[in-house]
């Protein structure tokens, strides 16, 4: 069960205006949200942060809202990016939109007592008048918003920074206001539309709020998992899949994902780092996170067998008892797009991830160049995680 300290201290990276402050408040029950912008139909292991933050709220009993930002979708947020987002229509952002109560719901309760509200913002945002809209721009200065390290780093190489990028941080402060919350949850990445959200409270409803950063999931060094960065890991994955793409991890992703991710005891937590520190072998430890986190978005027996077709596929390289095939009378093509083609990948950002991860492997080779020209030859196998495919190939 959920402490105030677990849901104060763990998988938090700052509250503001102060841990002591919110701590006060905790008595009464409060509003929180965090935004979920639908820009791409899955949710990642990365949402799984602030997905299990909001599960903590709604287990001490305060009232949970999960806003899809369908109206801020269609402008891009400018966060982390040296240029502009493609726009999506709103059809689009629909459309990804469609399952994310079902994915959510692996952590989240929809129903029940205290049920998680489902909210999007188009049903405010796409009512707002020029007059209103101008208002709410009227308590920011173009200097607050222009002094954004995004937009200072695109100023200086020359690169366009749009309006509606700038006021974005506004639309996305005003989802704050118009819900009345008292607490937004976010990435780390996400504190200075969150802090314009509070200064937009501040100033229009003379209320406080308190803002509670999450630190962001990084693989591979300091690389945030996410569509973009083609690395994400669906929380909807095959659980098998989800295994072998958690095993495919750096190592570097273990101690924080079982903070983040696990409910695994932080005193035990704290252990697996000193063991790693100590050089113990890190696999033993990847395959306890990979075990929890299956675990948590499906079964415990669905984790077991996960598991061990992990050890009987990948480990001891034994074949699958059900393979499938793939027929071409094409003599050579590059690794990246034969994952693709015989659905080993769902896109070519998903392929190139478990290529230079080493996830994939031809007739037992391990393969970590995207490009390699592979030329096909009868009954040639290739394993992508878990998953097999024989070439059926006719020259």
């Amino acid at each position: 069960m959920t402490t105030t300290e677990d849901l104060l201290t763990r998988g938090v990276e700052k509250i503001y205006p102060s841990k002591e402050e919110l701590d006060k408040v905790l008595n009464k029950k409060l509003r929180i949200y965090q935004g979920f912008d639908p820009t791409s139909s899955q949710l990642h292991i990365g949402h799984m942060v602030g997905l299990r933050k909001l599960r903590q709220w709604q287990e001490l009993g305060h009232e949970v809202i999960f806003l899809i930002g369908d109206f801020t979708a269609t402008i891009g947020d400018p966060t982390g990016k040296d240029s502009a987002r493609v726009p999506l229509t709103h059809e689009e952002v629909l459309k990804n939109a469609d399952t994310y109560k079902k994915q959510a719901s692996k952590i989240l309760r929809f129903d029940g007592d205290n049920p998680v509200q489902i909210r999007f913002n188009s049903e405010w945002l796409s009512k707002i008048s020029a007059s209103e809209l101008l208002k709410l721009a009227g308590n920011v200065t173009h200097g607050q918003l222009i002094e954004r390290d995004m937009f200072q780093k695109r100023f200086k190489g020359n690169k366009d920074v749009y309006l509606s990028e700038l006021l974005y941080p506004v639309m996305q402060a005003y989802d704050s206001v118009h819900m009345d919350v008292d607490v937004e949850v976010g990435g780390s990445d996400q504190t200075f539309n969150m802090l314009m959200g509070r200064k937009l409270m501040r100033n229009i409803t003379k209320k406080e709020k308190f803002v509670m950063t999450l630190p962001l999931l990084t693989v591979d060094g300091e690389k945030k998992m996410g569509k973009s960065e083609g690395n994400a890991i669906g929380i909807a994955d095959e659980p098998s899949d989800l295994y072998a793409e958690i095993m495919a991890l750096g190592d570097d992703v273990i101690v924080k994902g079982f903070e983040y991710l696990t409910d695994v005891d932080m005193n035990e937590v704290r252990q697996i780092a000193e063991d790693l520190k100590g050089g113990k072998n890190p696999i033993t430890y990847k395959k306890m996170l990979a075990f929890e986190i299956v675990k948590q978005l499906n079964s415990h027996d669905l984790a077991h067998k996960s598991q061990e077709d992990f050890e009987k596929t990948v480990q001891n390289k034994e074949m699958p008892e059900k393979i499938s095939y793939y027929r071409t009378e094409n003599e050579k093509m590059r690794l990246e797009d034969i994952l693709v083609v015989s659905k080993l990948a769902e896109s070519k950002s998903e392929s190139k991830r478990k290529i230079e991860q080493g996830g994939v492997d031809i007739d037992g080779e391990n393969i970590t160049d995207p490009n390699r020209i592979v030329q096909f030859k009868e009954g040639m196998t290739i394993r992508a995680g878990r998953r097999f495919v024989k070439i059926n190939w006719t020259p």
